[in-house]
């Protein structure tokens, strides 16, 4: 493996994307299969349900995480906000991956100056990293044909 030129996030929102979920899901770094018991525990968990964002949210929170990133120095070459789910690709830049985190962050607090306090992202989330030009170039193409 080369150099890292940068890498693709992605998130998902709250209650999207749960353990047992027929898609997989990872738990602790392992991608396992599907649970329809683990799943329905976990739905009823929830409280409220799933998150899901609407066009303006989704407006704000991309506003939020382009001006974090501007403030924190980092490249965000695409940035793709659904309804249930988030992807941006960042240059790399030095700084560690775990910067994203502060991205997420900066996208719930925009959202919650006009929104309802309640939890937005699930924890962690998914990150690819791409080790030559091509690849990178295939991660933006890939968030822009997913554009909201």
């Amino acid at each position: 493996m080369g150099k890292v030129v940068g890498y693709m996030a992605t998130w998902a929102t709250y209650g999207s994307w749960l353990q047992g979920d027929k898609r997989g899901y990872v738990r602790k770094g392992k991608v396992l299969g599907g649970s329809e018991g683990l799943e329905r525990a976990n739905k009823r968990m929830l409280g409220g349900g799933a998150v899901k964002l609407n066009r303006a949210e989704r407006e704000i929170i991309k506003k939020g995480m382009l001006a974090e990133g501007d403030r924190i120095g980092e490249r965000l070459l695409a940035v793709s906000v659904q309804s249930s789910h988030l992807h941006v690709v960042i240059a790399a830049g030095g700084k560690a991956v775990g910067k994203v985190v502060s991205l997420k962050c900066a996208a719930y607090y925009e959202r919650q100056r006009d929104s309802v306090g309640r939890r937005l992202w699930a924890r962690g989330y998914d990150k690819r990293l791409c080790f030559d030009e091509q690849s990178l170039v295939n991660r933006i193409r890939y968030v822009e044909r997913h554009k909201g």
